[in-house]
């Protein structure tokens, strides 16, 4: 009786592990091919009452390739549901950045419903989509608004032309006579599945980070230029830059510890971030009165500990870190920068090289400066602004990080 007993526990273990076993070998392996930080809207942002009852369509540059892909939709801001008639997702036609390839469309579900009400203040996953992943490919992203919530939740600098037509065009090749803007709206990310992805790279930053000074549609961020670099390896990269943002108080966006969870510990597939912030926290303090020597020293402590904050939560999750050295912005029109200004910048960036907190370091300050004048942005890579650089400048940022660094 015994031995039986032994024999159909046995049986029973050899099964049910089995069963885990192909449970395990049919769950994708989803990794982050894009993705863009959420914010409450702005005065630039298009008004709820504009949204409701048209079609909005999006496209979005993906990094990593995969079998099928799923969006992931947000209402982060929204007071009240976010309802989309109805989804699709199609491969951009080379005829326009509005135009699809009407053989790629696919009707996007949500729980095998091709309609969707997202909670307030929350964010939903699509299901699996049955359409192939190109690496360094666009995407285009249709949308049906029934609904907008009085906030809406959109990402302010896109970079990218986005269109909207009143009334149901979800199914139409062109969208003839569409308004046009510059801005993403309810898009959070798009993944794919993929289970030879190395990961995902997750650029944590401003508005260096999102792209301020590159021509719209052309995808010349430093993120771009690392994507395309990092695609052979198999690793996305996910843009997480706001512009205006700041590590310590809110600004254009919510703070980057704030946002930390949502918009780097949250991201599928997430093994690496890069973390550029801290020159608007710097510029701030004294663009508009100078202030005593304690509150730059205090500016600049409070930076550290923000910084050591971020490398703790993301080592906790597995993630490693690699600190950003922040840029010259001496010349400025903006924040037009004191001594004491530059001096705090040297003492963070010599923190940033030396405390050992981080995994690695991308010097951006010394890939960046004017040799002749450390202060400043080089001429060839300066926007004009002595604060951004232009896309020679972008190119050059995303060409000097080392890939090994990645892994």
């Amino acid at each position: 009786m015994q031995n039986r007993l032994q024999c159909f526990v046995a049986i029973v273990a050899v099964s049910f592990c089995g069963i885990c076993s192909a449970a395990q070998a049919a769950t994708p392996h989803w990794v982050a091919s894009w993705g863009s930080s959420q914010m409450r809207a702005t005065g630039d942002a298009l008004p709820s009452q504009e949204l409701t009852g048209t079609t909005l369509r999006q496209i979005v540059h993906l990094s990593v390739g995969g079998d099928k892909i799923r969006l992931h939709l947000s209402n982060a801001f929204g007071e009240s549901p976010l309802v989309l008639d109805r989804v699709s997702v199609a491969r951009r036609d080379t005829g326009g950045r509005d135009v699809i390839q009407p053989a790629t469309k696919i009707a996007v579900r949500f729980g095998g419903r091709i309609s969707v009400s997202i909670p307030m203040g929350a964010e939903y996953l699509s299901d699996e989509i049955a359409l192939p992943a190109v690496p360094l490919s666009d995407l285009v992203i249709t949308v049906l608004v029934r609904q907008a919530p009085a906030t809406v939740t959109f990402h302010a600098g896109a970079r990218a032309t986005s269109y909207v037509l009143h009334g149901d065009h979800v199914a139409d090749a062109r969208l003839d006579s569409a308004k046009t803007v510059t801005q993403w709206y309810f898009l959070a990310g798009v993944e794919v599945a993929n289970p030879q992805a190395a990961g995902a790279v997750v650029a944590l930053g401003d508005s260096i980070t999102d792209g301020r000074g590159v021509t719209t549609d052309a995808n010349e961020r430093w993120t771009d230029v690392l994507a395309q670099r990092s695609a052979r390896n198999s690793i996305g990269v996910v843009n997480q830059g706001i512009g205006g943002n700041r590590i310590l108080e809110d600004g254009l966006g919510p703070n980057a510890l704030s946002r930390f969870v949502r918009d780097v510990l949250a991201i599928p597939g997430a093994h690496c971030l890069i973390v550029l912030e801290g020159v608007n926290d710097l510029g701030v303090l004294d663009r508009l009165a100078a202030h005593p020597t304690a509150a730059h020293e205090d500016l600049v402590n409070g930076l550290e500990n923000a910084l050591r904050q971020m490398v703790e939560l993301a080592h906790a999750h597995g993630l490693r870190v690699l600190g950003g050295t922040v840029m010259p912005f001496q010349g400025s029109e903006y924040y037009h920068p004191s001594e004491q200004t530059e001096a705090d910048r040297q003492q963070l960036n010599q923190w940033i090289r030396t405390s050992g907190i981080f995994d690695g370091i991308v010097d951006f300050d010394q890939i960046m400066r004017d040799p002749s004048r450390p202060g400043y942005l080089a001429a060839e890579v300066d926007s004009g602004d002595h604060l951004h650089p232009n896309p020679a400048g972008y190119k050059r940022m995303g060409e000097a990080i080392p890939l090994n660094l990645l892994q």
